[in-house]
């Protein structure tokens, strides 16, 4: 099990102080509680899965084109797996995909009118449970300390190189041996 006592770490590594480790484990669980209320929101009122909202979201928000890129840029999802997911919508009539006019290497999503439709049906019971779960019990003053902070972590965490940039692990080889 992991040391979080404040002198642990031989390795150079301070650990998480009891303040630290409260706080991480509080907001750890609130994002989860957050999370599953969400998801099952959005699987019982329009069969979408989190991240298949996010992409119709920010195509309703923006009119309705998006490059694949920008739209991983805005969600925090493997590149292979936003893939699966617009084919997903896709094939549900709920976006296209196509060649760009601006640039033949990237793909432009657009959002369909039953795209469309479908947010509107979700998002009034995705704010709903939003609005309960993580505002309802916050003063207006709460909700713009919590924002400042969630912002700086946000930024500084986008600050450092992402998944793609880390090198791969490479698989030991196995030689098979003759016997």
């Amino acid at each position: 099990m992991a040391d979080f006592r404040p002198d642990a770490g031989a390795d150079g590594v301070q650990a998480l102080d009891p303040e630290q480790l409260g706080v991480y484990f509080a907001l750890m669980e609130a994002v989860s509680l957050l999370q599953h209320h969400v998801e099952q929101q959005l699987r019982t009122e329009g069969d979408l899965s989190y991240v298949q909202f996010q992409l119709l979201a920010r195509l309703a928000a923006v009119h309705g084109q998006l490059t694949m890129t920008q739209l991983a840029d805005g969600v925090v999802y493997s590149r292979s797996g936003l893939t699966y997911q617009a084919g997903l919508l896709e094939k549900a009539g709920l976006i296209t995909r196509g060649p760009s006019p601006a640039d033949e290497r990237a793909t432009l999503v657009t959002i369909t009118e039953d795209g469309l439709a479908l947010v509107g049906r979700v998002l009034p019971g995705h704010i709903q449970v939003v609005h309960r779960l993580l505002f309802e019990p916050l003063s207006d003053e709460d909700l713009r300390h919590l924002g400042d902070i969630m912002s700086r972590v946000r930024d500084h965490m986008r600050a450092q190189p992402p998944r793609s940039a880390a090198p791969r692990k490479r698989r030991p080889t196995h030689v098979a041996k003759d016997r």
